[in-house]
Parts: C-alpha cells; sequence; structure tokens
C-alpha cells in the first residue's frame, strides 16, 4: 500500500461523513416534522372528540358525505354512507389483517413471529389510521370515493371476504380480498349495473395511499436511512425517494407496483394494469420519540372498466425484507409480471449488489443453514473471506517487505538527487532499480482494491440482513441495532444518545490496523516519499475518530464484523512480519539484480516516457543557463 492508496483511503473516509452529514435532517426540517406532528396530533384529538359525539348514538354517520346525503336525497350511493362499521379479520400462519366495513380497508397488520419493539412475539406494521387505501371514481354526477362509504361484509372465510356497497340505483361496488398461504394479498374492485354513472371515454381510477410508518426497532436514525418509498417501472427499473428529509418525486414512466418501506418490512401495492406514468410520490420525516418514521403519500392512477366486466385488480405484499422469501412469494403472483420485489432488500449499487446476491447471499445461507448462532455466522463469513483474499494480502505484504529490505540501497543510489530540480532524475533512478531488483510499487495496490468492495458490500449486507434481527450474541442483545455501554437521553450531534462498545471496539482495532500500516509504510518510502508519509501521519490517525461518529449508531453486527475483519487483518500482517527472513529475501532480491544487470530487461513505458521528460527538462534548463 502505497501514497495513492492512503489518498484513496481518506478520501473514502470523507465521503463517508459527507454522506452521513448530508443524511442528517437540518434544523428547518426537524422543525416542520415537529410542527406536522403538532397539527397531527390537534387533528387526531379532533377526530377522537367527534368520534364520541357519534358514539352517543347507535349508528355511525360519515362526515360531509353524509351531511350532503341528507340534503341530497339523489345521492348515488346515500344508503351507503350511513352505517355501522364493523371488523373483519383475514388471517393465516403468518400474517393477521384487520378489515373495517367503513371504506372496506385494511385498518391493522400484524406480522407474525417476529419480535416487536415492545417485546411482543409479533410486529404490528401498522393499526388503526395509521394506513388507509382509498379509491375515487368520477361519475357523470356524482364521485364515488370508498372512504365514504360503508360495506356489507359477505362470503367471509378466514382467508377470504368480499364487501358490497349498494347504489340506489340497484347496481353496488365490491371489494374482493384473498389472503395466500404467506404473505400475499389478492384485492380486486369491481362494479356492477354502474355502467350509465360514468362517461363512456372514462377508464381509469385513482388510488390515494397513505401510511404512517412507525418506529420498529430500537435505532430512530438507523431505520430511517431504510425507510423509504420504492416503486419499480415497467421498463425494468427500480427505484426509491431520498431517505433523508422531506422529499416528493412523480414517476416518469409507468409502474409495476409503489412500496412503503421500513428497514426490515414492507407494504407493496401491486397493479395487474400497472399504475399509470405521473404518480404523485412524497415521504415527510417525523420527529424522534413520536414513535414514527415517516408519513408516506402516494397518489395513483389505474386501469377502470365503467361496464363491470373486468375487474381492477391489485396484489399487496406485507411482511418481511427477506431476500429469499420475496422471491418465493412473488412466484406466488397471478399477474405474470417480473415483479423484482426483491429489490426492497437493500443490497447497495450495482458492484456492491452483484456482490451481495451472488456471493454473501449464498455464504450467508449456507452458514445460517448449520443452524449457528448470527454472530458465529459473521465470523465465519470474515474467515472465509480472509482466507479467499489471503493470497492477494500476502503478494501484497511481499511487495512492501521487498521495498522495506531495499530502502538503505534505494536511498543510498539516489542520495545524489536531493535537489529539488533532481526529483525527475531521482525517479528515473528509482525506476531503474525497481526493474533490475524485480519489484514493483504498485504490487500492493490491486489486492487492497479488490478487498474494498467486499468491505462496501458488506455495509449494505449486514444492515439489511432481517436474520440479524433480535439476534443476540455475547453482550450484543440484537445484533441489527446499536449496543449501548452507556445511554444519557440527550441527542449530541454527531453521537447521538449513546455509546455502542462494538463502535468502540472497532475504532480502536482500525487504530491499530493503521498504526501497523503506518509502520510498514514507513519502512520502505525513501526520500521525499518519507517526508510526504510524516505529513499524512496525523490524518490516518484521525480516521478511526471520523468512523467512529459515523459508525456509532449503526448496527452492533455490522461493527463487530469490521472489529472482526480488522483484528483478523492485523494479526495476518504481525504473524506474516515476524515469519519474513529479511536476510533471505534480500539475498533473493540481490540474485535477481545480478540476473537483471547482465541481461536488462526492455525499459517500461513508463521508464521510457519519465526519461524523455527528463531530456525536456534538462534541455529547458540549458536553454535558459545560455540565455542569462
Amino acid at each position: 500500500m502505497n501514497k495513492d492508496t492512503i489518498i484513496g483511503f481518506v478520501l473514502i473516509a470523507l465521503v463517508l461523513i459527507g454522506f452521513s452529514w448530508w443524511n442528517q435532517p437540518s434544523a428547518e426540517q426537524i422543525e416542520a416534522a415537529r410542527k406536522q406532528d403538532s397539527i397531527e396530533t390537534v387533528m387526531k384529538e379532533q377526530a377522537e372528540k367527534a368520534q364520541k359525539e357519534a358514539a352517543k348514538t347507535d349508528t355511525v354517520v360519515s362526515g360531509s358525505a353524509a351531511d350532503s346525503a341528507a340534503v341530497d336525497t339523489t345521492a348515488l350511493f346515500r344508503s351507503a354512507l350511513t352505517g355501522t362499521s364493523q371488523q373483519v379479520v383475514l388471517k393465516n400462519d403468518k400474517l393477521q389483517l384487520t378489515l373495517d366495513t367503513k371504506g372496506g380497508v385494511i385498518r391493522k397488520a400484524v406480522i407474525k413471529n417476529f419480535k416487536s419493539i415492545d417485546g411482543t412475539n409479533d410486529v404490528t406494521l401498522f393499526d388503526k389510521e395509521d394506513q388507509n387505501l382509498n379509491f375515487m371514481l368520477a361519475g357523470k354526477q356524482d364521485n364515488i370515493v370508498t372512504a365514504d362509504l360503508f360495506f356489507t361484509p359477505s362470503e367471509q372465510t378466514d382467508t377470504t371476504v368480499t364487501m358490497k356497497a349498494q347504489a340506489q340505483n340497484g347496481g353496488e361496488i365490491a371489494l374482493k380480498y384473498r389472503l395466500g398461504k404467506d404473505y400475499l394479498l389478492s384485492l380486486s374492485l369491481e362494479t356492477k349495473g354502474l355502467a350509465n354513472v360514468f362517461a363512456p371515454s372514462y377508464k381509469e381510477m385513482e388510488i390515494e395511499w397513505t401510511d404512517h410508518c412507525r418506529q420498529q426497532e430500537k435505532g430512530y436514525s438507523f431505520e430511517n436511512r431504510y425507510t423509504s418509498i420504492y416503486y419499480k417501472e415497467v421498463s425494468g427499473g427500480t427505484d426509491k425517494l431520498s431517505e433523508s428529509g422531506d422529499n416528493q418525486e412523480e414517476t416518469e414512466e409507468a409502474t409495476d407496483w409503489v412500496a412503503f418501506r421500513n428497514q426490515f418490512f414492507s407494504v407493496a401495492l401491486i397493479a395487474k394494469d400497472n399504475f399509470a406514468k405521473g404518480a404523485q410520490l412524497a415521504n415527510t420525516m417525523d420527529e424522534k420519540g413520536s414513535g414514527y418514521l415517516k408519513y408516506f403519500d402516494a397518489k395513483l392512477k389505474t386501469a377502470f372498466d365503467p361496464t363491470g366486466k373486468n375487474a381492477s385488480e391489485f396484489e399487496m405484499y406485507i411482511g418481511p425484507n427477506d431476500f429469499r422469501l420475496i422471491k418465493d412469494v412473488e412466484e406466488q403472483s397471478a399477474f405474470g409480471k417480473d415483479l423484482d420485489l426483491e429489490q426492497l432488500v437493500d443490497l447497495g449499487w450495482w458492484l456492491l449488489r452483484w456482490i451481495n446476491r451472488w456471493f454473501t447471499l449464498y455464504v450467508f445461507d449456507w452458514l445460517t443453514g448449520f443452524g449457528f448462532n448470527m454472530g458465529i455466522v459473521l465470523i465465519l463469513i470474515t474467515i472465509l473471506l480472509k482466507v479467499i483474499t489471503f493470497p492477494m494480502v500476502k503478494k501484497s505484504y511481499m511487495s512492501s517487505a521487498k521495498m522495506r529490505v531495499l530502502k538503505p540501497k534505494f536511498e543510498e543510489a539516489t542520495k545524489q538527487y536531493d535537489k529539488p530540480e533532481d526529483q525527475m532524475k531521482k525517479q528515473q533512478e528509482m525506476m531503474s532499480l525497481y526493474s533490475k531488483y524485480g519489484v514493483s510499487p504498485l504490487s500492493g495496490c490491486l489486492p487492497m482494491l479488490i478487498q474494498m468492495p467486499i468491505w462496501l458490500a458488506m455495509f449494505f449486507f449486514v444492515p439489511n440482513a432481517i436474520q440479524l434481527r433480535g439476534e443476540s450474541f455475547l453482550w450484543m442483545d440484537d445484533l441489527s441495532t446499536y449496543d449501548p455501554i452507556v445511554e444519557w437521553g440527550t441527542n449530541i450531534w454527531g453521537i447521538g444518545d449513546h455509546l455502542s462498545l462494538t463502535c468502540i471496539l472497532f475504532c480502536a482495532a482500525q487504530l491499530i490496523y493503521t498504526w501497523i500500516s503506518m509502520r510498514q509504510q514507513k519502512d520502505q518510502m525513501v526520500g521525499q516519499q518519507a517526508e510526504q508519509m510524516k505529513m499524512m501521519q496525523w490524518m490516518m490517525y484521525i480516521m478511526p475518530l471520523m468512523f467512529f461518529f459515523i459508525f456509532n449508531d449503526y448496527s452492533s453486527g455490522l461493527n463487530f464484523y469490521y472489529f472482526i475483519s480488522l483484528f483478523m487483518s492485523a494479526a495476518i500482517m504481525w504473524t506474516l512480519r515476524k515469519t519474513t527472513n529479511d536476510e533471505k529475501l534480500l539475498a533473493i532480491l540481490e540474485a535477481n539484480y545480478q540476473a537483471n544487470k547482465n541481461n536488462p530487461k526492455k525499459q517500461s513505458n513508463f521508464a521510457a516516457r519519465l526519461e524523455e521528460m527528463q531530456k525536456k527538462a534538462d534541455a529547458m534548463r540549458e536553454q535558459q543557463r545560455n540565455r542569462k
């Protein structure tokens, strides 16, 4: 590892710090979220007050629409604007959904067998008014809004129900639900006897879908980094709204699905006939301590057949962000599309996603198949990666060792080139010596570049691995969130409200690894390179402190992996240093020198260019002296 590699590490650290800083909400955003939450609190109190007033009577009346019905006795669905709210439950072994006859909407979703933040064995993804799905049909005279209607349930079983709202002309609107064996819910909307209600050219209905996303994990800031609206374009691309701050976006193409995603669970709405382009998507951050992360809002349009011959069909995935599970559930879809729902599991950018998709996932599945604790799995993955990369690491170390034992000879051979104007000659002489001794100063860079994508790939894989959620190891209660050794309840910028032990261990291991690497670099640098190295040492030693501010809020599983990886890297470097015989290595290099001295190699292109540049520089200096 040379100067360029060190600069690369520093730049990567700066990018990570900048990314972390950029992801944090501004003061204006926090204040806006606080105000929004205050508004919502007032609205909620008003709604509760109105509900109590309505509870005094046996009949529940639907707000403004009902008031209009009281005046306009010709309203198409006036009999459905009043009714009694009833709860309908659909359930299987993995999912329980509670539907409300008011609006015919899902009001509560419980994912079974996943530990919740309050310690229970089931996760409540949303409840009561957290989520709402509203279908709006524009008639020639009346607009039909499903949120205003009371539906009558029929054909009800544990996994199916049909909800109907009757119109005054004998027609009806029906919402049909069917829960599959896993996490896939089928939903259709169809009308009967309402063809004359709509204009002949009316072919599209509007959908308003909202969700107040609950905080499901201990780390509010960390979970928020993985909470956003995702969507897939029909052309094949998958995109998302930025996780930081408040964001709005309008889709430029038709989409197969839109999903409200938090770190480990998602609700995805899939349209058989696609959602039209121009869908309006928005997320608004909620303040820490509210129990919520973001408020999601999606305004969509999709095909609608006013004749009633064809239903508008949808599917909803309501479940965990598990890559293998989502792929299995996707095969149950009746739409015959390549939904690519597994993109809900964020495995990183294209190269990093490829590494995680085709390497890390298979290794992770293979190791978890033995029933190991997840902490042991992380250790075994680290060992496996170190074994795979060891030949490259050893090659990198031996290159540095050769430079170290040759340092006295290089300094002796180039000591006459200490003047600033002789630096090019010095470099030329160094290149010649490298060639004669058979060493390359750049040979240690490639192995480090190969290992870096693996490090970055794990940066995305570990926080999104739901298998780590709720898993304990040693002192860590949950590998998917931070492991505090002390908490103080007040948020401090850059640190948060706690100190994470695994983050401290990771930064300490980084400091030790940096110290060993710097010593190795110092032993091989010559002349001006050694002076530059001294200037950069303080930057290298401050990197672990930078990492502390970045990773203190990250999952203990990720920090633990980095700690083990760095500890093993330092141990490997120390072992290689102890087992390398410098005298034997120098003897081999001297033999190479004698062989190459008698049979000189062809000059490299770089060396030739360096020599040509030196000749031009000498010629220019000679011309300047002649002019004087």
